[in-house]
């Protein structure tokens, strides 16, 4: 074999090496991430919340399931799931048995596209020539109905708040938190009316499963302190030096996971790169699926 032979070969060896790691390790590496935000009064007790995003649970997922159950021994005093629960139109009963210990704490949720419709195939090329304002929902595919009314029941039955174009105040921590929230932009499911906050608030926190900029904007200028969101997957793919290669969505790619300061404002916005993985694109590398703990300090 000449030259160009063992390099063809070899690369052929590393691109399945890295394959088989993506799709049979990586994606497998649950991981919890912490992060301090400061965004309570001065001398404030910390407040501590559970953000969990982009399960795309399918009934099989025992690993997956028995992970994020266990998280309910974090004892947090809050817990916001920003859609794409569903990957399996079967799922529901998995979920809900997943997710019973956390319903025990205070709670609030958005649906994301995957929580209404599953999964399609498409290649995953397809994201590099996806533009996300110019095509809108009217290119996005649905495939078989999700039991979502089902899964809102689920929620709602615990006494979780449905942000879904919607706003609440609840009790967590001894505190008073400011709710609000909109449907998957994504699918342009969106309402956003405004908000205002109530005096008595400890925080106020803004909810979406894609971080779209245009809502992003509107809600930290209503007051919003902290703003969630998931949807990236935190690019899924990333590359050592580069980070993510595509968000999906309007949101610069150097926001695709993690705590950053939201652009020109004085909120904080965490987008949750996800436990799981579009079912047709089973893979992630360099970009462990995650849930968060984010423990809100003084600022």
């Amino acid at each position: 074999m000449g030259s160009l032979g063992k390099i063809a070969a070899g690369t052929v060896v590393a691109g399945a090496a890295t394959f088989a790691y993506a799709s049979l390790v990586e994606r497998n590496m649950f991981t919890l991430r912490r992060f301090d935000v400061p965004v309570l009064a001065p001398e404030a007790e910390p407040l501590r919340i559970l953000h969990l995003s982009d399960l795309h649970m399918t009934p099989g997922q025992t690993r997956k399931q028995r992970w994020v159950t266990q998280l309910a021994g974090l004892d947090p005093d809050l817990v916001i799931v920003t859609g794409d629960n569903m990957g399996h139109p079967g799922v529901l009963p998995a979920l809900s048995r997943t997710l019973q210990p956390l319903l025990a704490y205070p709670g609030a949720f958005v649906f994301g596209s995957n929580d209404y419709s599953g999964p399609v195939w498409k290649s995953p090329f397809s994201y590099f020539g996806h533009d996300p304002e110019v095509d809108g929902a009217d290119s996005y595919r649905h495939g078989v109905e999700l039991p979502h009314e089902e899964l809102r029941a689920l929620f709602t039955s615990a006494g979780w708040s449905d942000l879904n174009n919607a706003r609440d105040s609840i009790k967590a921590g001894g505190r008073v938190v400011d709710l609000v929230g909109v449907d998957d932009p994504h699918i342009d499911r969106d309402s956003y009316t405004g908000f205002r906050r109530t005096p008595e608030a400890a925080i106020a926190i803004g909810v979406s499963h894609t971080p779209e900029p245009r809502v992003l904007d509107e809600m930290a200028a209503d007051g919003c302190d902290l703003l969630l969101a998931g949807h990236t997957h935190g690019g899924q793919v990333r590359v050592p030096g580069v980070g993510a290669l595509v968000t999906n969505c309007g949101l610069d790619r150097s926001m695709a996971r993690g705590l950053h300061r939201w652009l020109g404002t004085d909120a904080w916005l965490h987008v949750s790169a996800g436990l799981g993985t579009h079912p047709t694109a089973p893979i992630r590398f360099a970009c462990r699926p995650e849930a968060s703990i984010l423990t809100l300090i003084p600022r």
